[in-house]
């Protein structure tokens, strides 16, 4: 993981972050970060699928418990989970304890080994909705950033189509903002591609 970046005079980061330490390293260090590790993206689908209707804030504070429960979020393990497994994880209060987003993640784990087979790896299908590079926008303040895009919304048809759940266009939108598909740091943030 980078370090923090440098902060220059006039620069200030996304205000959206400013909440907590840990919401401040998430922004520093990940958020908007360009990933292509298969496993890390999929991990962002489960958080990103998990967090509907809850806060980003909810998620973080349960990321290592996921981690743990999802093994380490290894789509090929999680796509092997039992009803039995299912039920454990309803159990556990280090999760969001919904029926249909631990079921839709065991299922998107199944249809997300299908994309693998079919492109060689989720991260070259994934990123063939921005072209294969970084969509970089200079957005002056949150409120020029939209909640889902074209490309948002054709990704998110095309992965209902291959029958995954919890891929609505503003989920997957978050979801390309995390991995850095789309950068939406602010012109101001240090963390924008132009700053680093």
């Amino acid at each position: 993981m980078s370090e923090r970046p440098a902060r220059r005079p006039g620069e200030r980061r996304c205000p959206w972050c400013l909440g907590s330490e840990a919401y401040v390293a998430y922004h520093d260090r990940e958020w908007g970060r360009p990933v292509k590790d298969d496993r890390v993206l999929f991990e962002f689908l489960v958080l990103e699928g998990a967090q509907a209707g809850l806060s980003w804030s909810t998620i973080l504070a349960k990321r290592e418990n996921y981690r743990r429960l999802f093994a380490g979020f290894d789509p090929a393990k999680v796509a092997r989970f039992t009803p039995a497994r299912v039920e454990r994880l309803l159990a556990d209060p280090g999760i969001v304890r919904n029926r249909l987003k631990v079921e839709g993640a065991v299922r998107n784990a199944r249809a997300f080994l299908a994309v693998q087979r079919e492109f060689g790896s989720f991260a070259r299908y994934a990123w063939g909705f921005v072209g294969g590079e970084p969509v970089v926008h200079r957005r002056r303040s949150m409120r020029e950033v939209p909640a889902t895009s074209p490309q948002s919304d054709a990704f998110s048809r095309d992965l209902k189509r291959r029958g995954f759940t919890f891929v609505g266009s503003t989920i997957l939108y978050a979801f390309m903002q995390a991995v850095g598909m789309v950068d939406d740091h602010l012109a101001s943030c240090p963390a924008h591609t132009a700053n680093r």
